[in-house]
């Protein structure tokens, strides 16, 4: 009997907690979600036409959007804690967000309030132990601790304190795409790099030329 009034249970909280579990989709962040497309997010934001930031082309193009939520009003300000939304996109696709909270709508809050305001949406974090980069982005340090961290086997999302900012904010990827982007971004600078000495060899024979070219028309028209 009491076997049975256990494996009843067990069902019961399964079944409970299962609309809990579909809910916490960790590739969404209000109307947008990781894999969209810039022309569907363009559909969401009050950008038109889209200014992307090109990053690069090759071997893969990376671009960025910034948008600000609040919008200009002081109303505006006032009812929405996001400051700022930095949308990232490899090859179309969007694999990074990154949101920073407004100071005013944050300030007092602490770490602990905002991982427990985060995780009603998302489930019960982790607390790991190490830093997530900022590759691109001018407002962030190259690095910053992370304070709690949500993941399932293909999105991770990351609350953060920028140092510079002094201002929370929330990192959200795709696992697959992030690794894919950085790749093509290491690959990108390294290509740079092989591309630099031979322009500026091709910069100093240049000057070289131009140099040697003027010499002899001034030696032909030169009178004392």
């Amino acid at each position: 009997m009491k076997m049975m009034r256990r494996v009843v249970f067990s069902l019961v909280m399964i079944l409970l907690s299962a609309p809990l579990i579909r809910g916490q989709d960790l590739s969404k962040y209000r109307g947008f979600s990781l894999g969209m497309s810039l022309p569907q997010l363009s559909s969401q934001v009050d950008l038109r036409p889209l200014q992307t930031k090109l990053i690069q082309k090759h071997p893969a193009v990376i671009q960025e959007l910034t948008c600000w939520p609040g919008g200009s009003s002081d109303y505006s300000r006032q009812t929405d804690s996001v400051w700022q939304i930095f949308f990232s996109f490899y090859n179309g696709e969007l694999f990074r967000i990154l949101v920073t909270y407004d100071q005013d709508a944050t300030h007092g809050l602490t770490a602990e309030d905002m991982v427990q305001a985060i995780s009603t949406k998302y489930g019960t974090p982790t607390r790991p132990v190490g830093d997530i980069s900022f590759p691109t982005n001018e407002l962030y340090r190259s690095t910053e601790n992370v304070i709690a961290r949500w993941e399932d086997s293909q999105y991770s999302i990351n609350l953060v304190r920028s140092r510079f900012l002094n201002s929370f904010a929330l990192v959200m990827f795709s696992k697959r795409m992030d690794a894919q982007a950085e790749a093509a971004i290491a690959k990108s600078l390294k290509m740079k790099g092989q591309e630099d000495p031979q322009k500026e060899i091709d910069r100093q024979e240049k000057k070289t030329g131009d140099l040697e070219a003027a010499r002899q028309k001034n030696r032909r028209i030169f009178r004392r």
